[in-house]
């Protein structure tokens, strides 16, 4: 096909990212942002990256919704050549975090497609809805092109029923759609792949401990390039301690905090995903504040960075028994790509399970897939930065070309 550009839409409820790419090398030709939209003080951020003087330019001023926002964004991409009316443009890929059961790959959007996106919004009443209004303005702008839908959750749904099921009622979690789907699933499989290259093999000949630890955190256990585990479950508040959002807890301390404190369950909700994690735990989300807190003598950081470690080495404990071998534990996103401190803490004391941290590797910082464990350590220990925009651009392009994705 002669088209080449793949224009991937990240839909929030008052935000729209995006970039434009050529799939015939990965470049990005532009990338943007819209922010509080319906807002008097919305703003669009625009870099034209293939520009002979890639510039950002910046819009300020009201942007009432959506649509509003979307034809912004083509008018910017207009004014570069770039429009959404180019004919090299070959389809646009959204972000759509959850697919439930149905969707276990990269999806052409029909009206049929939608209404079952739509149908999962009481498993993801955050996203859901954002992601349906980027998909249906996109559609209204070119009902001609292929839209596709690349799910968060898709990369997870290779996971056995005994990893995805929770221990209840099987007919209550049936009819509720409730076990666990895992989310970040761009990232893991973009990462995995990578990690894959990295050491020289296939995907489906390395198991792989993907670490993706960002302001929202996951881990995966990835085997022969298929998903077996992950931490994330229901929703991403399971799993690993994270910027915010708690992780694993108790369940009973849900009915504790509504009986004992008079908390509602909206009052947990906002407890458990907004107030807890590291900023419930020591007042901030950013692991550089931590870092220089923890140096500084701080011992309530200290504290926090401890037990954000400690449930990090019992997922990496955790999925060498599941994977059974592990060729890499690859860390990635903001946290596992820039903070060496955290990799280093993370691995130590683990050496009986083969691992290793070379010191000067891993305080070295580089935007570079690169390995960080000394030649000796049986288990590779790599830092693979993620690329989500890229990834829905492969799945999107592939799927509209009819070609594999390998």
């Amino acid at each position: 096909m002669t088209a080449t550009r793949v224009l991937v839409l990240n839909s929030g409820s008052s935000s729209v990212k995006y970039q434009l790419l050529d799939m015939r090398d990965g470049a990005r030709l532009a990338v943007g942002l819209v922010e509080r939209i319906g807002e008097e003080t919305s703003r669009l951020v625009h870099t034209p990256l293939a520009a002979a003087d890639p510039a950002k330019r910046e819009r300020t001023g009201p942007i009432a919704d959506h649509g509003a926002a979307l034809t912004a964004v083509a008018e910017e991409l207009s004014l570069d050549g770039l429009g959404l009316d180019s004919p090299e443009l070959a389809a646009i890929g959204h972000r759509v975090v959850h697919g439930g059961l149905r969707f276990s790959v990269p999806t052409v959007i029909d009206d049929e497609v939608l209404a079952e996106i739509e149908r999962l919004v009481p498993v993801a009443p955050l996203h859901n809805p954002a992601n349906i209004t980027g998909i249906r303005t996109a559609r209204a702008l070119r009902p001609d092109l292929p839209q596709v839908a690349v799910f968060d959750t898709a990369f997870h749904t290779t996971m056995p029923e005994y990893a995805a099921r929770y221990a209840i009622d099987v007919e209550t979690a049936d009819a509720h759609r409730i076990r666990r789907y895992g989310f970040h699933g761009t990232s893991h499989a973009y990462v995995s792949r990578e990690t894959a290259r990295l050491l020289g093999k296939a995907p489906e000949d390395v198991n792989v401990i993907v670490l993706h630890l960002g302001n929202g955190a996951s881990a995966s256990a990835v085997a022969g390039g298929r998903c077996v585990d992950t931490s994330m479950g229901l929703t991403p508040l399971e799993g690993l301690v994270m910027g915010t959002r708690s992780g694993d807890i108790d369940p009973a301390v849900t009915f504790h905090l509504m009986r004992v404190a008079g908390m509602s369950a909206d009052d947990v909700d906002v407890l458990l995903n907004k107030r807890s994690g590291l900023v419930g735990l020591c007042g901030d989300n950013d692991m550089r504040e931590i870092r220089r807190r923890i140096d500084a003598g701080d011992e309530r950081a200290r504290l926090a960075f401890d037990i954000y470690i400690h449930r990090l080495k019992k997922y990496i404990g955790a999925y060498c028994a599941v994977l059974g071998r592990v060729d890499a534990v690859v860390f990635t996103a903001g946290v596992g790509e820039n903070a060496a401190p955290v990799r280093e803490a993370a691995v130590a004391g683990l050496e009986e399970l083969g691992l290793a941290l070379d010191s000067g590797l891993n305080a070295e910082r580089s935007d570079e897939a690169r390995i960080v464990s000394p030649p000796y350590a049986r288990v590779a220990v790599a830092v693979v930065p993620t690329d989500e925009e890229l990834e829905i651009a492969r799945q999107t392009f592939a799927l509209v070309a009819g070609e594999s994705l390998e």
